[in-house]
């Protein structure tokens, strides 16, 4: 038996007046989410084995990602914050045919010409049907290259990872989970779905928060967790700098029913993660890939030390090989959808080091991966090729490692130098948007800076072959101020 399954069906019949979950619009019980699920996972169970999910965070999604579970199919979930492009990738990487999808998005899933699945209407009554093997996951993360990898889970690995997360958080049936980040991120499934079940505790969405989250905009932090007074929660580093700073406009403090707040997907700096405590947010720094079943290392309540993401959960052997991180243990992924099965231990491409109490300490990453401070992967290469594309760049690099977003390093070619130097740089980002309309919108280069190529290489930044050293980037084009005040080097004084 299943342990969220067993899970599911025991609250049904323990306080079933209780909500599960809510989302302002709709709530469920214990006992109508049993109920909903029941009914949904008969309406799939004849449906191919792998099925998409495509939806906003809302009971609707919960009911349908449970259901998948129970009829045994391996569940898909789409993120919507990808492109049309990178959405049909993932449908031919694992021959889906059908979506499951809220009501809202019906439309948009024919239109990717799939067959649109609604999610079974509620009609009290019906039990829970015998769960079915071959229940699993595959996760697309954000997409290293304009092709993401899909990471094959079963349903006991994030089983496994769910109840080691109960274990370090010390969740309770008590608990109020405030789910901000978008449910296809497998975290996010995780904490908002499955440890709520395993305790008996509640869930809240707030879907509108959720989507603004997801462009990149987020606005209201402070006054949402105000108004759902929660006691956990998991954000990137850029909402928790967002949040910080809305307390600090008000003079305000996060709600006091907070007890433990997950940090990860990014790095989050020691000075930020001291304001968040500062302002009442008991900040918990955490590790963790899609390849390992989204969590690695947490710091635990009561046990938390700065500068650190805590100790390995417990099952699990990291070590660390010539400065990289390696994992093994149950919740290694079985592999790549369409690759071979995941050689153990697994080589994550991070770099870290275990002080001498176990703390692991991230030190970076061994490859180019550039992981923004919203947690999206993005692979230089793929944007660079964008970019280059144009014939106005003769070459470029993009930055923005730990940044909310990317700052593309230009060299002009000889018929894009003149046309720089004419246009305003509000016209040059319009332009730069366009140039990399094939990707996704965390993709795109906010801000960018020009340099002459004889200048770049007098500052060190090239190879002998003219590539851009990337080492370098980082520390001579610092990508931490105002994209306003970013200092470009006119084509005049290029030519001076």
């Amino acid at each position: 038996m299943s342990e969220i399954i067993g899970a599911l069906r025991r609250n049904a019949f323990t306080d079933n007046g209780a909500v599960a979950f809510g989302d302002g619009s709709a709530s469920l019980t214990r006992a109508s989410l049993y109920s909903r699920v029941a009914q949904c996972a008969l309406a799939l169970r004849d449906l191919p084995d792998t099925l998409g999910l495509l939806g906003n965070n809302t009971v609707e999604w919960v009911v349908a990602q449970l259901a998948g579970w129970l009829a045994g199919k391996t569940m898909v979930p789409i993120p919507a914050f990808f492109s049309a492009e990178q959405q049909k990738h993932i449908f031919a990487d694992c021959g889906i045919t059908h979506v499951v999808a809220t009501a809202s998005l019906l439309e948009h899933v024919y239109r990717l010409g799939v067959v649109a699945v609604p999610i079974a209407a509620d009609k009290s009554g019906c039990d829970l049907p015998a769960l079915r093997s071959g229940g699993g996951q595959i996760i697309y993360t954000s997409g290293s290259t304009g092709r993401p990898k899909g990471v094959r889970l079963t349903l006991g690995q994030i089983e496994h990872s769910a109840t080691m997360l109960v274990e370090a958080t010390k969740a309770v049936g008590s608990d109020v989970y405030f789910s901000i980040l978008p449910l296809p991120l497998l975290l996010e499934t995780i904490c908002a779905v499955c440890v709520p079940l395993l305790v008996g505790a509640r869930t809240e969405f707030d879907p509108d928060l959720t989507a603004s989250v997801a462009r990149g905009q987020p606005h209201g932090l402070a006054s949402a967790f105000r108004r759902c007074a929660p006691t956990t929660s998991v954000l990137v580093p850029e909402l928790l700098s967002a949040w910080v700073a809305d307390l600090a406009a008000t003079g305000e403090r996060a709600p006091s029913s907070l007890r433990f707040v997950a940090t990860g997907g990014a790095p989050v700096a020691a000075s930020m993660a001291d304001k968040a405590w500062l302002s009442g947010i008991p900040v918990h720094e955490g590790y963790g890939l899609s390849e390992c079943c989204s969590v690695v290392a947490v710091n635990r309540p009561g046990k938390r030390r700065s500068g650190t993401v805590g100790q390995p959960l417990p099952g699990l052997d990291v070590r660390i090989d010539d400065g990289e991180i390696l994992v093994d243990g149950p919740t290694v992924m079985r592999g790549y959808q369409n690759g071979s099965e995941a050689v153990r231990p697994w080589r994550t491409g991070d770099l870290g080091e275990f002080d001498a109490d176990g703390y692991l300490r991230i030190l970076g990453r061994k490859d180019n991966l550039i992981v923004t401070s919203f947690g999206r992967n993005i692979s230089p290469e793929w944007v660079e090729a964008l970019l280059c594309a144009d014939d106005r760049i003769a070459a470029c690099a993009v930055i923005g490692h730990g940044e909310p977003y990317l700052r593309a390093i230009i060299i002009p070619s000889p018929r894009g130098a003149a046309w720089f130097d004419s246009v305003a740089r509000t016209r040059v980002l319009t332009e730069l948007e366009l140039i990399c309309r094939e990707a996704p919108a965390y993709a795109v280069p906010r801000d960018f800076v020009l340099v002459d190529r004889k200048e770049a290489a007098r500052r060190n930044l090239l190879t002998s072959n003219g590539r851009f050293r990337r080492a370098h980037l980082a520390n001579a084009f610092a990508a931490n101020q105002d994209p306003s005040n970013t200092a470009i080097i006119s084509n005049q004084e290029m030519n001076a």
